[in-house]
């Protein structure tokens, strides 16, 4: 839908033409490598119906998995035809790491390591741009350190993500298992800045990673810009995994063109060449 913005006076502003406002249905799932059964995992993600999907613990022709590359049977079982898988680590004889499905083609894609501790799991952050109805559109997918130490390394890893993400203009979202509470130092740095969407319209149970004994913990995110407006997301509480998956609908604001000035009216000014006679 295309929109009038308020603008000063003797100025013109418009939507962009080709790029109005677009519905968007996210989710960012920790798969656990598919343990509980990837056809579980792909009916998950099938029946939520997202257009774009953070994964994480995602395994490439692991023994673990089978043999499978798991990213490919998931797009083909999901209907979402685009993925890409970043490897972090090998494991079980195949590639280990986080990966994206989307509905709509990647631009490119890209990912940065992040500081971890020497000796520890190697940590990453994705990066995919996509074209949703002609506006370009940053998607960033990580799984930081686990839990329950770390926290410094998690500091760290937030700060050396945001570098990257403030330095980019375009809408984007940020999702994963970040393995902190909304309360952590390291979430606080990302809440600078990005909107965590459940916090703003979530309905039902905030927590993504159940445990029988412990206090259970909300750890995974969707984090959006502020050209996206949150409309509604929840945690799908489904057995498929050690993590709860989270779906947040999104709105895609359409860019406004800067303000042009109008043409003035009258006669014009002789100052100039009255001053050259």
């Amino acid at each position: 839908m295309t929109q009038s913005v308020a603008a000063p006076a003797q100025t013109v502003s418009a939507v962009a033409p080709g790029q109005e406002e677009v519905d968007l249905r996210v989710m960012t799932f920790n798969i656990q490598s598919g343990l509980q059964g990837l056809d579980k995992v792909a009916d998950v993600i099938r029946s939520a119906a997202p257009d774009i999907v953070a994964l994480q613990e995602v395994d490439v022709r692991s023994l673990r998995a089978s043999g499978l590359d798991q990213p490919a049977v998931l797009a083909e079982r999901t209907g979402l035809p685009y993925y890409a898988h970043f490897r972090t680590t090998s494991l079980f004889g195949g590639d280990y790491g986080v990966a994206l499905l989307s509905r709509f083609p990647l631009e490119s894609v890209q990912q940065h390591p992040l500081p971890v501790v020497e000796g520890t799991e190697p940590r990453t952050l994705a990066h995919a741009l996509v074209k949703v109805n002609g506006q370009e559109v940053s998607v960033y997918v990580t799984h930081l350190t686990r839990r329950p130490f770390n926290n410094a390394i998690r500091v760290r890893q937030s700060v050396a993500i945001m570098a990257l993400v403030s330095q980019d203009p375009r809408p984007k979202l940020l999702m994963g298992d970040m393995n902190d509470t909304p309360e952590s130092n390291s979430l606080r740095l990302f809440t600078r800045e990005l909107m965590d969407v459940f916090a703003q319209r979530g309905e039902g149970s905030a927590i993504t990673y159940p445990l029988p004994i412990i206090p259970s913990l909300r750890l995974d995110y969707v984090l959006a810009s502020e050209r996206f407006m949150p409309r509604r997301s929840k945690v799908l509480r489904v057995k498929a995994s050690d993590h709860f998956p989270v779906v947040a609908d999104l709105t895609l604001l359409g860019p406004v063109r800067a303000p042009a000035p109008q043409l003035a009216t009258g006669e014009p000014s002789m100052a100039s060449s009255a001053s050259s006679q």
